[in-house]
């Protein structure tokens, strides 16, 4: 599907911040333009940008809550109490689970960690768990990425004399569990000034609270910023802020002495001789620890990031892989059959703004991802259900601009339970509730989104000659990163580019273009490649003039470098 390329010059306020920043960055003008978009307006502020400080974290101590929680922590530590951490089956909930435990361990034995199956115990905590708890002796829960909407569970352990300490970043209900001490950014009336913290990072602000108010060094809890980096990449939180210092920092470590878990997924996927990237983090690392929970235990992703032993971890790693193997297949096989569906229904020319489609059949852990995969084919928010532990179980995921959220929440009356963010919610119904579910969930998406949300938009940064690809402005480019949402890597166009001559079809069916392009207003080549756009081709051996939507890649290899755009699309003229 082709998108429709969107360009918003500075405004005449912005242009007077890229003025002061112009004279800074005066031999790469595209420099300040991308700098002023994302909200800087002064050099000072452009220093800290590119170089990300840990010294510029929050105090731990602004979030609402903190101080109970440290000090129930400390309580519990002092009295020897049991203290289970207790956390989500994804990679911010089972990185979160890991860091806290991990760090804990350090100064404290009577502590243990429980992830719950998706299949048996379903989403978020529960009386059964609680139950189990209570017969180890257990008295303080540490509940992390998970937790916000138990408000009868945390009731039933109160009445059993146990603690929560809720740790969670999802979108709270008007009524709050009535837990110890609630950490969530989010809640109504918090000033903390990063709301979009990962349920790991919210896990991390506890840690470097419980250190504050011991008096630990904080190298140690550094260290595992790795985990944390982890999870905000998965979890595709905003990568702005106190989250991109993080991941800055956690980066660099995961590329220099990672966490032994993470030191054997770097080896199973490859990735030993190279920079480990956050699309690295996503595509490759995030989807394995992802996948025991998905196809197994999130426990098991949890025993892989906690274990001491190489030897260990790598066989626990090699077993990890084996899931996100079994876990292609069965993503292919499920999107396959949904696809059939929705082309027997004639979605491509629906009128309909929305999708709900369900299977009794398909396997629970799957059915996020395939919902994003909807998404992604048919730019419209969808919801894909599966049957499990006597309801229908699933995710939804929205298109760019579009609170599903809300979506869903207009039916809650339906719904046995639901939680998440703004572009991704699970949620649970009675299987006779579907129906007038998909009518509602269809009446909120037509009402309430825009013609343009439901078509794929391809937001370009600014308009470059090859000429300004400098390695200057390649250099600082680089000083971007790491980029996610609020900090995407930046999108190029070059107008009127033609082919050099040598540019050829590449991949098993020639489906892809291997790019030798010129730029005629300054005749400097640049080398490329466009995937899926064998139809372009004879256009562009014809020598016509076509212009190009673009990131700009190094690709390191045997010690040097070399610079390639990766076009994402290409228009001709």
């Amino acid at each position: 599907m082709t998108s429709k390329w969107n360009y918003c010059p500075l405004t005449s306020d912005e242009q007077k911040m890229e003025s002061g920043l112009a004279k800074r960055y005066a031999g790469v003008p595209p420099i300040s333009e991308l700098l002023v978009q994302r909200g800087i307006s002064s050099v000072e502020e452009a220093e800290k940008f590119f170089r990300p400080s840990l010294k510029d974290l929050h105090d731990p101590f602004l979030m609402p809550d903190m101080d109970k929680a440290v000090n129930r922590l400390n309580r519990a530590m002092g009295l020897k109490e049991q203290i289970m951490v207790y956390g989500d089956y994804d990679v911010d909930g089972t990185t979160a689970v890991a860091l806290v435990y991990k760090y804990l361990r350090n100064f404290y034995s009577h502590i243990d960690y429980y992830i719950p199956t998706r299949n048996e115990d379903g989403y978020g905590i529960s009386k059964a768990t609680i139950d189990m708890a209570a017969a180890q002796g257990v008295k303080l829960f540490i509940i992390l990425d998970c937790g916000i909407k138990a408000t009868e569970e945390v009731e039933y352990a109160r009445s059993l004399g146990i603690d929560f300490i809720i740790c969670d970043h999802h979108v709270p209900d008007e009524t709050l569990p009535p837990a110890v001490a609630i950490l969530n950014p989010k809640l109504e009336g918090s000033t903390y000034p990063c709301p979009h913290l990962s349920g790991c990072g919210v896990g991390y602000k506890l840690m470097q609270a419980f250190t504050m108010s011991n008096g630990l060094g904080s190298a140690d809890l550094e260290g595992m910023l790795d985990l944390v980096a982890v999870s905000i990449a998965a979890d595709i939180v905003p990568m702005i802020g106190e989250n991109r210092i993080m991941t800055y920092h956690g980066l660099k470590r995961l590329n220099s002495n990672p966490n032994m878990g993470l030191r054997a997924i770097i080896r199973i996927c490859g990735l030993g001789n190279r920079d480990i990237s956050i699309s690295d983090v996503i595509f490759k690392i995030g989807p394995r620890i992802n996948a025991s929970g998905r196809m197994q235990s999130g426990k098991e992703a949890v025993d892989l990031l906690v274990s001491r032993d190489a030897a260990d971890a790598y066989a626990r790693a090699k077993e990890i892989d084996r899931y996100n193997q079994d876990r292609k297949e069965l993503d292919k096989q499920i999107t396959d059959e949904a696809n059939a569906i929705l082309e027997e229904r004639g979605e491509m020319t629906s009128d309909k703004k929305s999708i709900v489609i369900y299977n009794k059949n398909w396997h629970k852990g799957i059915i996020g991802i395939v919902a994003s995969r909807l998404t992604e084919i048919y730019y419209k928010p969808s919801v894909v259900l599966t049957f499990s532990n006597g309801l229908a179980t699933g995710s939804s995921r929205s298109v760019q601009g579009f609170d599903v959220y809300s979506a869903v929440e207009s039916a809650r009356d339906l719904l046995e339970n639901f939680g998440g963010h703004t572009y991704a919610v699970g949620l649970s119904l009675k299987e006779e509730n579907i129906p007038e579910f998909t009518r509602r969930f269809e009446k909120f998406v037509s009402e309430n989104i825009r013609p343009d949300q439901l078509k794929p938009q391809l937001d370009i940064d600014a308009y470059l000659t090859f000429s300004e690809i400098s390695p200057e402005f390649l250099s600082l480019l680089r000083q971007f990163n790491p980029f996610g949402p609020g900090n995407n890597k930046p999108v190029f166009c070059t107008r009127s580019v033609t082919d050099f001559g040598t540019s050829k079809l590449v991949g098993r069916q020639s489906e892809h273009i291997k790019l030798d392009i010129v730029d005629p207003t300054c005749g400097k080549v640049m080398n490329g490649i466009v995937f899926n756009a064998a139809e372009y081709f004879e256009h562009i051996h014809a020598g016509k003039p076509f212009s190009i939507c673009y990131t700009i890649e190094e690709n390191k290899h045997k010690g040097g470098s070399a610079i390639q755009l990766f076009v994402k699309e290409i228009h001709k003229g």
